[in-house]
């Protein structure tokens, strides 16, 4: 059974840095476009950043030039997001790319605030 599990989040003061982490398991995920997705209160879950096999990567306007998207091949993703800004409020997702619609973690909560 493929799972994700999403971790890193908190709270951060505006302009503060965070760094997520994501864990998958129940295949080999090097042979996957992997992506970052998030949610935010009374939104839908959109996709943020995201990562192809050869390392190419994505990104949603609003975090071009803040976030970086990371991926060791180990099952293991990352995203660091720098120059955070209260609108990155939400819960983060790690997923592959179309995402697996069964396989959705919990998230990990991300607050910018002051």
């Amino acid at each position: 059974q493929v799972q994700f599990v999403e971790s890193g989040g908190g709270l951060v003061q505006p302009g503060g840095s965070l760094r997520l982490t994501c864990t998958a398991s129940g295949g080999d995920f090097g042979f996957y476009p992997m992506a970052w997705y998030r949610q935010g209160p009374g939104t839908q879950r959109e996709l943020v950043a995201s990562a192809t096999q050869g390392g190419a990567t994505n990104y949603r306007d609003p975090v071009k030039g803040r976030f970086t998207i990371s991926r060791d091949y180990s099952n293991t993703m990352y995203l660091q997001m720098n120059s955070l800004k209260p609108e990155d409020s939400a819960v983060y997702y790690c997923n592959r790319l179309p995402p697996l619609s069964n396989s959705w973690g919990q998230g990990t909560q991300v607050t910018v605030s002051s």
